[in-house]
This record gives C-alpha cells, sequence and structure tokens, in this order.
C-alpha cells in the first residue's frame, strides 16, 4: 500500500490511499494524518495498513489535479514541526565513495586513504552482521527538524551563503516512537537529500554545514517492507530540457549496510527515543550529479523516480535572498 497526505478544500491534512493504477486517491475517514494513524496502530497493534484500509472512503480524487493545485504535502509531518527530526548517512552504497573520495583526497596522495574510504571499506566488511548481532556503525550526519522538510513540487531554497545546491536521490525510513519509547517505522518514501557538495569538498569537516539544508520526501509513502533491489532514476531539467539523468540502485542488495544495523545504530541513543517524536532518516545516495561534474543553477528541476514509489518527487531549486549579518540580542 501507497499513501499520501493532502489538504482538503479547507486547507487540513487528510490522509489518501493510492488507487492501484496509481492516478486515484481515497481517503481515510477517521485519521487526518499519517502520524495520528501511525500512534494509533502502535498503541493497538495491528496493522497500519489494516488500519487504513478499512477506513477508506469508496470516493476518488484525481491525484494528478492534486498534484497541480500543489495540495499534495510531505508523506508525514509532525504537528510540532521541531519534533520531527531529520538525519541520515553515507557510503552505504556499492560503489558510491569514489566521488566522496576524489573531495577528501584533496592535499593527499592518491596512495593514501581517505578517512571516506576507511569507513566504506568497514561497512562492506562489518555492515550486515548475522541476525541478532551489532554491525559495525556508519557514518551519521543531521540535517534538521520539520521545518526543513519541503512539499512535493514546492521549491528547494538556495541560501545565499552556499557554494552550490543539488539533488541526491535516495530512500528514506520513516519512523515514529511510540507512547513507551519504542522506534516503529512506518514505511518508506524516495527522498531529495539536497546538499551543498562544493561547501563538502572544501573541507571534511565542512560536511556538517553542507547538510544543513532543505529536503524533500514522498509524494508518496511505502508501507510493509522494502524489496531487496530498488530501481530508479535521477535528473535534472533545465527549462524543461534534461542535462543529466543517471539510473541508481538502492535496498539491501546494493547496500554494505542493513537497514536493521542502520537504524540500530541512530536509534541506540536515548535522545532518538523520546514517545511522540517523528523520524526521516536518509540511507544514503548511490549516485549524484555532481559527481558526473554537472554544475546545477537557480531554476534547474530535480526529479526522483522509481515505479516502486508511484509518482515522482519534484522540486526546483530556487535563490534565496541574501541576509544581513546575523546579530545576536544581548539580555
Amino acid at each position: 500500500m501507497r499513501i499520501v497526505q493532502f489538504q482538503d478544500a479547507d486547507g487540513q491534512c487528510r490522509i489518501g490511499i493510492v488507487s492501484d493504477d496509481g492516478e486515484e486517491i481515497h481517503r481515510v475517514a477517521t485519521f487526518t494524518s499519517t502520524y495520528e494513524a501511525a500512534l494509533a496502530a502502535a498503541d493497538s497493534g495491528a496493522s497500519l495498513q489494516d488500519l487504513l484500509a478499512a477506513e477508506r472512503e469508496p470516493d476518488a480524487l484525481d491525484y494528478a489535479a492534486l498534484l497541480t493545485a500543489r495540495r499534495i504535502i510531505s508523506p508525514l509531518t509532525h504537528p510540532e514541526p521541531a519534533r520531527l527530526l531529520v538525519t541520515g548517512t553515507g557510503l552505504t552504497h556499492i560503489g558510491s565513495a569514489d566521488a566522496r573520495n576524489k573531495m577528501h583526497l584533496i592535499g593527499h596522495s592518491e596512495a593514501d586513504d581517505s578517512d571516506s574510504i576507511k569507513i566504506f571499506r568497514a561497512g562492506l566488511a562489518g555492515g550486515k552482521p548475522d541476525a541478532g548481532r551489532i554491525g559495525v556503525q556508519p557514518e551519521w550526519f543531521f540535517k534538521g527538524v520539520g521545518t526543513c522538510v519541503v512539499a512535493p513540487g514546492a521549491p528547494l531554497p538556495l541560501p545565499a551563503f552556499a557554494m552550490a545546491g543539488a539533488e541526491e536521490a535516495e530512500i528514506a525510513g520513516l519512523y515514529v516512537i511510540d507512547r513507551h519509547g519504542r522506534p516503529c517505522r512506518i514505511g518508506y518514501a524516495l527522498g531529495n537529500e539536497y546538499s551543498d557538495h562544493v561547501t563538502e569538498g572544501m573541507n571534511y569537516l565542512y560536511l556538517a554545514h553542507s547538510k544543513l539544508r532543505a529536503c524533500s520526501i514522498g509524494p508518496e509513502l511505502l508501507l510493509g517492507d522494502l524489496p531487496d533491489e530498488v530501481r530508479g532514476t535521477s535528473r535534472i531539467l533545465r527549462n524543461g530540457v534534461t542535462i543529466w539523468e543517471e539510473e541508481f540502485l538502492s535496498g539491501e542488495q546494493h547496500m554494505s549496510h542493513s537497514i536493521a544495523n542502520l537504524e540500530h545504530h541512530h536509534f541506540r541513543y536515548d535522545m532518538f527515543r523520546r514517545p511522540g517524536d517523528l523520524h526521516v532518516y536518509f540511507f544514503g545516495a548511490a549516485i549524484m550529479s555532481y559527481a558526473s561534474g554537472v554544475a546545477t543553477q537557480a531554476g534547474d528541476e530535480f526529479e526522483i523516480a522509481s515505479a516502486l514509489f508511484g509518482k515522482p518527487l519534484r522540486n526546483r531549486m530556487e535563490a534565496a535572498a541574501a541576509t544581513s549579518p546575523i546579530a545576536v540580542t544581548k539580555l
């Protein structure tokens, strides 16, 4: 089952179940948000899919019309946006380390191993432990809170201080922490973990800065299990013309870490098991336009698509206005 969140005619959030052909949306009667439904499923012990299917209304809405009207919103939101934590990991996909390694070999002999290659190799060696065992920890970064997640179709802001901005086509895990502090996976979504690779490439210690940007997920949320292999396409359009396109491969078949291992190393921290919080966790990118030498610019549209996730995720990069230096008020 795939679901979306959308705004009804009164601007209120609703859940919609995507039809089998992907062209229509059926409202869910009782629950008004994915968050509300996920907590109810955790409380009852029922399957989230069964809970939503039982509340599916027969009348259908035109999905394409909702997208055109910008009424499709992020598939997971929190009534208190600061309680939706956006984080992620990298160097988790087979072959994903090459571009990162090139950035981090500046000033070193090519015979040296960068920290990127070292952590990637560690994942290959120990990122998929046997059941009941704990594997090697992955790279991890903090991206922001719910206010940094823009809706499908909404602009991705390019800050005036940014050196660049470019897509990272990824799959994200979406989670709720139940009332007992137990992490519960709601499902998966396509994501654009939009980042500033030029800033990161200046110095690896700028990685944290380069990740503090907007991002987007959706438009659809896939409930249930993720297949071992996911195929998709990432492309950039400029003035309606494709300037770069490449297939991406994801799922555990193409990853150096198991999803369970990534989840363990994230949720082992008490602060990430606070009842009522939501988490969006990006699982890492296999390919990116920056590694192909593409210089993006304001106005470019990013499109990330996979048949498994229904409609593609599209967002246009827009330059944000420059701001004056931030002055702190003395109290």
